[in-house]
């Protein structure tokens, strides 16, 4: 494979193409750093279109006559995802290190071997060779430069139960560390269609913790992320704000109830019991919140995040009803925080000491588990 991998390198960076798309990759750097973030969240990504797409352009289809959400140029952006795959392959990376390595070209480069960024970064993951990445033209292979990325994220302890935005951040230290996120789905599209291609690539999942087999966690919301709002002032309900008529009734129960605590001070250890109390343990924590709001709906829920985090059902981010359960911090599978999703991109939650119950936008949110409740 590591020949394969190597090959694959050789044979889609021909003098040729680069030639060709030169004046393309100058221009395109340039808005590559400029833009933090795609300008929307890619969910419900076609899977099974992006693998016919891909097949196309792997079998020599013009760029014309291919289209990928999210990829502006996939007759040069899908042959360097292959050469992402075929080095993860290569070096045994299970599915969700390839995943995150797609993510991670996807922001920094858009998947172009770029011939220049910010300071000194260079090719597909930006790497830059003052920092001891390589010299500029071992840079510029992009076969080199994913075994490099790669080499780095398995130095990362415990990345395998982290977010794709957590675990690329641990290799890249960004100045965006939340941009990675909104190309997970795209890149899990990309994963799938291309390791098809390669013997025995479709055999990866086997090589996978229980971890990796856990919902994707892009941090986009359904359709949109919460910004629309603007500023919420703590504790209090954003203007325009109606939770939507199609929310299950036990959950417009749960989040009414939540949201009258709004403005509260946070407890830790606090049963939620009578948050506008004189007793400070009558107040509320994160997941005394979401068990107290739900009891009121007439739903049993267990008392800490640690617990929380098995109830009901793992869902998809990219599909989230109002009630949802949403888990930050920590790890997937022990998580230091619980909010609940109101639908329209907004989470109600109690944070921290010193901070009240409020409502926040998803976009802020490191989603590491959800859950359906219902």
């Amino acid at each position: 494979m590591k020949g394969l991998a190597a090959g694959i390198g050789v044979v889609f960076l021909s003098p040729i193409l680069i030639a060709g798309t030169g004046m393309m990759l100058a221009s395109s750097a340039d808005a590559v750093q400029s833009s933090g973030s795609f300008s929307s969240c890619l969910s419900d990504i076609d899977s099974d279109k992006v693998a016919e797409q891909v097949t196309k352009i792997l079998d020599g289809a013009s760029g014309k006559d291919v289209h990928v959400e999210g990829l502006d140029l996939p007759a040069e952006q899908v042959p360097n995802a292959q050469t992402i795959v075929a080095a993860g392959l290569s070096l045994d990376v299970p599915k969700k290190g390839q995943i995150i390595a797609l993510a991670t070209a996807m922001q920094e480069s858009r998947l172009r071997n770029l011939a220049h960024g910010d300071r000194d970064s260079l090719g597909l993951f930006q790497q830059r060779p003052s920092q001891g990445w390589g010299s500029a033209e071992q840079i510029r292979d992009p076969t080199y430069a994913s075994e490099q990325f790669y080499k780095h994220l398995l130095k990362v302890s415990g990345w395998q139960q982290m977010t794709v935005t957590q675990a690329a951040q641990a290799v890249q230290k960004s100045g965006l560390p939340d941009a990675y996120a909104q190309w997970e789905e795209l890149a899990t599209a990309l994963q799938a269609a291309i390791a098809k291609t390669f013997p025995g690539g479709g055999d990866a999942d086997g090589k996978e913790s229980d971890q990796d087999k856990q919902p994707a966690t892009t941090g986009c919301a359904p359709g949109q992320d919460g910004s629309g709002f603007g500023r919420i002032p703590e504790g209090s309900v954003p203007k325009g704000y109606s939770m939507p008529k199609d929310a299950d009734p036990k959950a417009r129960k749960a989040i009414t109830w939540a949201m009258q605590q709004l403005g509260t001070l946070y407890q830790w250890g606090g049963s939620c019991t009578n948050s506008h109390g004189p007793d400070p343990m009558g107040r509320c924590d994160c997941s005394s919140l979401m068990q107290q709001a739900y009891a009121h709906a007439g739903i049993t829920l267990t008392r800490t995040t640690y617990t929380q985090v098995n109830e009901g059902k793992a869902i998809s981010p990219a599909h989230l009803k109002p009630g949802d359960l949403i888990f930050s911090r920590g790890t997937a599978a022990r998580p230091e925080h619980v909010g609940m999703y109101m639908g329209e991109g907004l989470v109600i939650e109690a944070p921290r000491t010193t901070k009240p119950v409020r409502i926040t936008p998803i976009k802020d949110w490191t989603i590491l588990a959800t859950r359906r409740v219902l």
